[in-house]
């Protein structure tokens, strides 16, 4: 759980700028990549990243400048992304003006729980973590270069002139 307004924020940029880096990588031609037939696409997780912003968030009555939770998911990669950097964007500026160190503990009814609002900030970064991490997976199959986020990618090993594991 996160305890400090600030704190929230250095993950948070960390974190978005990282999703942004992933949905930066998707051509509109790699959308369509599943693991299976009836599996989500990296289209659908790129959208789905963005529009839970103001969803979850909603919930706990913050505005964040993000798509609909209902509204359908663009055909084009770049429009994915820029969606998700406004919308990311708004998550930090939303939560600068509204909130204090003693809003994080205060509590709320989340997907049938109690969560205290840190926890909601730790549960955003995660579930976008999580998701990410499957993106990257699709991307691989796509032939997609992955950018490293916690480290190098293969390709960005490659690039430094050492030799990548397999």
């Amino acid at each position: 759980m996160l305890r400090k307004i600030e704190d929230f924020q250095k993950d948070w940029a960390y974190e978005a700028e990282m999703t942004g880096k992933v949905l930066q990588s998707l051509t509109d031609e790699s959308l369509g990549q599943k693991v299976y037939a009836d599996g989500r696409d990296l289209g659908f997780l790129g959208w789905h990243l963005t529009q839970t912003l103001g969803e979850m968030l909603g919930l706990v009555g913050l505005k964040i400048d993000a798509p609909a939770h209902t509204a359908p998911r663009p055909d084009s990669a770049a429009e994915i992304a820029t969606a998700y950097e406004k919308a990311a964007k708004s998550v930090a500026d939303e939560i600068a003006a509204n909130w204090t160190d003693e809003t994080l503990l205060q509590t709320d009814e989340m997907y049938g729980e109690t969560w205290a609002r840190g926890l909601t900030l730790f549960y955003l970064i995660t579930h976008q973590t999580h998701h990410r991490g499957q993106m990257t997976v699709l991307m691989r199959q796509a032939g997609v270069p992955v950018p490293g986020i916690y480290g190098p990618s293969k390709e960005e090993w490659a690039a430094f002139g050492a030799p990548a594991l397999p």
